[in-house]
């Protein structure tokens, strides 16, 4: 007989170390993402940065915040596009925009559990940033579900809100990657 222990945001707020909670089931980030995976998350939250200038100062960009989804589920996206963020300990109300950049540990908890709850939760847009083809899978909610905008290696995509328009050039993103 298999047991999984459940538990909850108090539990979650006392771990040392790197965690996501989904459904009250833990998940170790661990061990640490590699060199290109955290630039490539950089270089992502610096094209979104500068966008969003143009946005009202109630929009920011962040990276590896937690977002409490509810009291089981926490999730740490690579970079999160907000706006109207009351809480300053994790984010609250659903991202306009989440970035992840996939690795061989996290290519199922990405492409399945989280796309999922991201979905379910109308995150308006997902993207999928994949190091080694230098690619990007755009997904945007369409009636309640991700519809694929297509894979992008050096084009550029404008993401529209109500907020303000966020355009990505992905050969700015990729460019220090080229070999």
């Amino acid at each position: 007989m298999c047991a999984f222990e459940y538990y909850t945001y108090d539990d979650y707020v006392n771990w040392e170390g790197d965690w996501e909670l989904i459904d009250g089931i833990a998940y170790a980030m661990a061990p640490s993402p590699m060199i290109t995976h955290q630039a490539l998350a950089t270089e992502m939250m610096f094209e979104l940065r500068k966008e969003v200038e143009e946005c009202p100062k109630n929009c920011i960009v962040v990276m590896e915040q937690d977002w409490k989804v509810n009291d089981e589920t926490v999730l740490k996206p690579d970079v999160t596009f907000i706006c109207d963020e009351p809480n300053e300990a994790y984010i609250t109300k659903t991202p306009k925009l989440v970035v992840e950049v996939v690795s061989p540990s996290s290519s199922k908890r990405d492409e399945k559990i989280k796309f999922d709850i991201y979905q379910e939760e109308k995150v308006p847009y997902y993207i999928l940033i994949y190091p080694r083809e230098l690619k990007a899978k755009i997904y945007k909610l369409r009636k309640g579900k991700f519809d694929k905008e297509g894979d992008f290696f050096e084009e550029s995509y404008t993401f529209e809100d109500d907020k303000c328009e966020v355009k990505v050039d992905f050969a700015k993103v990729f460019e220090r990657f080229k070999k």
